[in-house]
């Protein structure tokens, strides 16, 4: 791979637009407004036509104004259609953004034809041609693109950390922002203000239909990774940037091993960012599939564990039984719980494997070890049923049930409000002492 000056350019562009994009779109996402950029980035349209025509160029101050403006109308429209013809919300963004779509298209057509808009640069954008357009910045010669997308992301910026606190109130209770004295409709449409004018500037470098993929997946990807939204914003922006460069190498490097030329900067900026969201949605830390499985399969084997160690503590406390034999241990473990007694061996296996438990003659004992652990367990059961026998006024044959179920999920802080309630309490309602 030969990485020139041309290849960081790209890079960098791609970079401010994906960091642009996943800024606003994070609030999009959280708002539950994720198609809102899908409409307003084909509603812009017969802004930059219309500007075009006017000024006779598809750069500069009237495009951002023109797109901004047809940005907010495609907002307001969507509201006004939702109300008035009692749509939901994907159908009113539908009829708005397929509308003005075409009503730019038609004026591309019609009035505007020397205008140079590709229709592959409509649908993928051309970023690999951004550094081939510089201005003079001073001494400093740098891709138009870059300046514009600069200006557009300092601009996402200055608004989210000038109205972080109400920006985060709006986006998560609007009646409230509403109550306190916020504009919750003046916001709203500042931030499909800063949508529209991000999406006019990502226009030329990922194109109006990959545009939608910068403001959703790395919003997304962060839903699923934090519920905080200020490690909410930091996780979006950095997954756009970390497709930025990931997709360019991979651009300019995997299609040549397999005998081809490179392929589109921003179809594989989508591409890695697909594949992000998938990483995440597999192994984010809570919400993740496996983090989710392995959590699930770890409660399991704690309550396969626990219910071995209560069985085993019960057999203990009759002199007349020397632990408890497979048999046994199949009859003791009547759980109404569904499935329970299926885990029982290997609740058992895991217990032998931490000395917890040893098998002697064909019976089952409590180690040294596993005794105080065993105990622990049957006193927060007990305790457990005389909460219920004495608070909830539950019959004696139907304690054991709900005591089994709650044992399992008693922290320390549960456990210790149970001994100060009944610290003056030495048996259980049957009379079973409190181990």
């Amino acid at each position: 791979m030969i990485w020139t000056s041309l290849d960081s350019w790209i890079v960098i562009a791609a970079a401010l637009a994906g960091a642009s994009a996943a800024l606003v779109g994070a609030f999009l996402v959280l708002e539950k407004m994720s198609m809102m950029g899908d409409a307003i980035s084909h509603a812009v349209l017969p802004g930059i036509a219309i500007a075009f025509i006017l000024t006779g160029s598809r750069v500069g101050g009237p495009v951002l104004v023109g797109a901004a403006g047809f940005g907010v109308l495609a907002s307001m429209l969507v509201h006004v259609i939702r109300r008035a013809g009692r749509l939901d919300d994907g159908a009113a963004m539908g009829v708005v953004f397929t509308v003005l779509f075409a009503v730019g298209l038609i004026l591309i057509e019609q009035a505007a034809r020397h205008v140079d808009i590709h229709p592959d640069h409509v649908l993928f954008g051309s970023v690999e041609l951004v550094p081939l357009t510089v201005v003079e910045i001073g001494s400093l010669v740098i891709p138009r693109g870059v300046v514009v997308l600069s200006a557009v992301l300092l601009v996402d910026l200055v608004v989210v950390i000038l109205f972080f606190k109400e920006l985060r109130l709006v986006t998560f209770d609007p009646a409230v922002a509403t109550t306190l004295g916020f504009n919750a409709t003046w916001l709203h449409y500042l931030l499909m203000t800063l949508v529209a004018l991000t999406t006019v500037a990502a226009f030329e470098v990922v194109g109006s239909i990959l545009v939608i993929a910068m403001l959703v997946v790395p919003a997304a990807i962060a839903h699923l990774v934090t519920r905080r939204l200020a490690p909410f914003l930091f996780v979006s922006v950095g997954s756009a940037l970390l497709a930025a460069v990931l997709g360019h190498v991979a651009a300019i490097t995997i299609p040549p091993r397999f005998g081809f030329e490179d392929t589109s900067t921003a179809g594989t900026m989508a591409t890695v960012l697909g594949l992000l969201f998938f990483v995440a949605l597999l192994a984010a830390p809570e919400r993740g599939l496996l983090t989710r499985a392995w959590t699930m399969l770890s409660r399991r084997m704690i309550v396969r564990t626990q219910d071995v160690l209560g069985l085993l503590a019960r057999a203990s406390e009759r002199p007349d039984r020397d632990g408890l034999s497979p048999s046994e241990l199949r009859m003791a473990h009547r759980s109404p719980f569904a499935g329970r007694a299926t885990g029982l061996w290997i609740g058992l296996f895991l217990l032998r494997v931490r000395g917890l438990v040893r098998s002697d003659g064909g019976r089952y004992h409590l180690t040294d070890r596993g005794r105080p652990a065993a105990r622990r367990v049957l006193r927060v059961h007990r305790l457990w049923e005389r909460f219920f026998h004495d608070v909830g006024k539950v019959r004696l044959v139907d304690l054991h049930p709900a005591a089994d179920y709650l044992e399992h999920y008693t922290d320390s802080r549960l456990r210790d409000e149970l001994e100060k309630e009944f610290a003056g309490s030495d048996t259980d309602p049957r009379g079973n002492p409190l181990p």
